[in-house]
């Protein structure tokens, strides 16, 4: 479970949590643990001092499938009563199948349905009026930096995907309340938001880019005039799962003005045209490339992070170069990668050509080695250079802070490991000049 100490309140029935998945489920146990937290529940980290626990699965990739099972049969096994919510919950008979004595099964983003399990199973201690919470509930990130969801669900139909089914079709929060969220994130501490959602380019389009108010002045729900003003803030803000969308160009100069970090993370998927039209993807990779060349242009210092998908059905040997050639080319800054696996009911499953597992593998490996070489001379380019860093946490005995620069998002992109003068703390900016790079880290000393 995550360690939840430091957030364990004098008394009332306790709850253990344990959140899996993405950052966007990451904000929704958020939310379900400031509901807890209102209600006068204790959270608590271990299972033994746990009345029961909450799980928050994940059920995107098998991989995920099976990480999540493994929770719940963790939990059922250290505390015997066990509510299960999130992703996974929306395949409640594979669950039940498993786990028949699981006490309650729900879906993605089913605050209403998970409280009021909780609530059958052990009632609240006292009237939620009389508790007292932070303006920004409670959070699962450290002090410094949070994500920010933007919207819910997704109207794409991706093949290899099977989110919509379960989160449903986009729908957005109006921007008067991201907005003020944001703000109250930033005055209680917060110095980095990551502004997230399932398609965050799409934002707004579902409520025809309706306004509303923030800081006096009417702002539409759309992601330029949302970008616009969280770089009001002065804090760092980073964009994650953008499309990229023509009207996406026009929050590039904000990057170069310093009002938004200088990096996009664009799921991307693949570069073959006819891989994209199988995967029913709204990208052509020529048009990307330009669109990356133009980027590029407008702010030197950009980083771009996507993901690929390597052996998707129908995947040849010639589509796979294709995407190799796309990464020489655009010599993206962060790459992630995975294979692919069948999901259940995910439309994938019924194409032709399904490649062979030994297959996959060796492309998965060429595709890496590949990136690894891109990906250090990128962070060879930074040895000496001077850069602003966000320092995430001390290791004092070592002497060392671990940090991010501005083209870092945490726990999926690389560190700074800054040796010399300190103290330091964790949430503190600091002036660093890179002395040295691999293929995914950089070290440096404070000026």
């Amino acid at each position: 479970m995550k360690d939840l100490s430091n957030q364990v309140a004098a008394s009332g029935p306790r709850v253990g949590f344990v959140s899996l998945g993405c950052p966007k489920a990451l904000v929704d146990s958020e939310r379900i643990m400031t509901r807890l937290r209102a209600e006068g529940y204790r959270l608590v980290p271990r299972y033994d001092q746990a009345d029961l626990v909450v799980v928050n699965t994940c059920g995107f990739i098998e991989e995920a499938v099976a990480e999540s099972l493994e929770a719940i049969g963790e939990a059922l096994d250290e505390n015997g009563k066990v509510i299960v919510t999130g992703c996974l919950g929306e395949r409640a008979e594979t669950i039940r199948q498993r786990f028949p004595q699981v006490l309650e099964v729900s879906g993605a983003h089913d605050y209403e349905g998970v409280m009021e399990a909780v609530h059958r199973h052990l009632p609240p201690a006292h009237d939620p009026f009389l508790d007292l919470l932070p303006a920004e509930g409670i959070k699962l990130t450290p002090r410094h930096y949070a994500y920010l969801k933007i919207s819910e669900g997704c109207n794409h139909r991706c093949t290899f995907c099977i989110i919509p089914s379960m989160r449903g079709k986009l729908v957005s929060r109006p921007v008067g309340e991201v907005l003020a969220e944001a703000e109250r994130l930033v005055v209680a501490g917060v110095r980095e938001l990551l502004v997230i959602a399932q398609d965050t380019s799409a934002y707004g389009v579902d409520l025809g880019y309706r306004d509303s108010g923030w800081r006096g002045r009417r702002w539409r729900t759309h992601l330029t005039d949302l970008a616009t003003g969280l770089g009001e803030l002065g804090v760092w803000v980073r964009m994650h799962y953008v499309y990229p969308y023509p009207h996406v160009d026009d929050i590039i100069p904000l990057m170069a003005e310093g009002k938004l970090l200088p990096y996009l993370d664009i799921p991307l998927q693949h570069a073959s045209g006819r891989i994209l039209k199988q995967m029913k993807r709204p990208a052509d990779s020529e048009d990307t490339l330009e669109r990356i060349r133009r980027w590029r242009e407008i702010c030197p210092d950009i980083t771009l992070r996507s993901t690929f998908i390597v052996g998707f059905p129908g995947e040849t040997e010639a589509d796979f170069e294709q995407l190799l050639d796309f990464l020489r080319e655009a010599r993206l800054d962060r790459v992630g990668a995975f294979k692919y696996s069948p999901v259940e009911g995910a439309e994938a499953n019924a194409l032709a050509g399904h490649v062979a597992e030994a297959e996959k593998e060796e492309r998965l490996a060429r595709l890496m080695e590949l990136q690894a070489d891109i990906s250090a001379a990128r962070l060879r380019e930074k040895v000496g250079r001077v850069e602003k860093v966000l320092i995430d946490h001390v290791e004092p005995e070592a002497g060392v802070a671990i940090a991010r620069t501005r083209g870092d998002a945490p726990e999926i992109d690389g560190v700074v490991q800054v040796e010399g003068a300190g103290p330091f703390r964790p949430g503190q900016f600091l002036q660093v000049r890179v002395t040295g790079a691999d293929e995914h880290d950089l070290w440096a000393r404070p000026l």
